[in-house]
């Protein structure tokens, strides 16, 4: 571990690649080498801006990101992207195409994208993209950029683990306003209005007005930072210049007041508690006890003649040996 460690955070590409691989591994034998992994780049990690980049599929989201991107890059910064892509819970396969979606990036020295099987995790996010998100900043970026899948609890996922989230909106669908939460825009640190060209560059800025409207009636994620509402085209790479001073005013404003640390320190807690919930789960299923139990009455609770909570009961005393 000390030989990649040496080399991720001298900035090899290979060794930050072979590091993800090896902390996303669900392998028993690789669980003691990842935690090392990480200690020894916690200490060089932190240092990043983190965009969440969520949305509804076909919002334009790797677009985005790609443009974003090339923009930094060509500024001298240094991207890492994590992407996420769904797993199918038929064949446990996944699409992982961001990469070659991003193909200008990608050739970048100054970036790194990795795409990540979501493996059924709940949220949009891989199970290990926090620790990914680590790396990428041991490694040296001074931006990461999450993709999330774009479904449903995306962006609860990952506005728990990025500084600001960015709502990207595609225009031409009719009520705009239809398709989002309330508490989905609450959680925005900005919404876009992405594919602001062309036949939809109209429908984009009415867009735009539209939920302008309804985030000036919202209570803004951090106070005192209204949730602005911008257009932009991804694909002919206009308007990026105002997405990003948004990002960096905002986070300007959280680091000068103190709440970019507490929310960092928030998300640290949440991170202790998820892998608390998951090292539970897979205590669950390597305990013969506990997993007998679960087997033989998940039948019973499917058909309904046994209570979810008495047996959840019933699994966890098993495991911690309790009558």
């Amino acid at each position: 571990m000390s030989g990649l460690a040496d080399a991720l955070i001298g900035g090899d590409r290979r060794a930050l690649a072979r590091a993800i691989t090896l902390v996303e591994s669900t392998h028993d034998e690789d669980h003691e080498s990842a935690v090392e992994l990480i200690r020894r780049a916690m200490p060089v990690s932190g240092g990043a801006l983190r965009v969440g980049v969520s949305g509804a599929p076909g919002a334009g989201k790797s677009t985005m990101i790609e443009a974003l991107g090339v923009r930094l890059t060509d500024a001298g910064r240094r991207v890492g992207v994590l992407t996420v892509d769904p797993t199918s819970s038929l064949s446990g396969g996944s699409i992982l195409g961001d990469k070659t979606r991003m193909e200008e990036l990608s050739r970048r020295d100054e970036a790194f994208i990795r795409p990540s099987p979501s493996g059924g995790t709940l949220g949009g996010v891989a199970r290990r993209t926090r620790e990914a998100m680590l790396l990428v900043e041991a490694w040296g970026a001074d931006v990461v950029m999450i993709e999330t899948v774009g479904v449903g609890q995306s962006e609860v996922a990952v506005a728990g683990m990025v500084d600001h989230l960015m709502l990207l909106i595609s225009p031409g669908g009719g009520d705009e306003l239809q398709g989002i939460k309330r508490g989905l825009m609450e959680l925005a640190d900005l919404i876009v209005v992405n594919k602001a060209d062309g036949e939809l560059e109209a429908a984009a800025e009415r867009a735009r007005g539209e939920y302008a409207a309804a985030a000036h009636l919202m209570r803004p994620r951090h106070e005192g930072l209204p949730t602005p509402v911008l257009v932009a085209s991804a694909l002919e790479r206009r308007g990026l210049d105002e997405v990003w001073e948004e990002i960096e005013q905002r986070h300007r404003a959280l680091a000068a007041d103190g709440r970019l640390a507490r929310l960092r320190s928030a998300q640290a807690s949440d991170w202790l508690w998820s892998e608390v919930r998951e090292s539970l789960l897979a205590a669950v299923e390597g305990d013969p006890e506990a997993s007998a139990i679960a087997k033989r009455t998940e039948a019973e609770v499917a058909d309904g003649t046994a209570f979810p909570p008495k047996v959840a009961r019933e699994i966890v005393n098993a495991l911690l040996g309790r009558k």
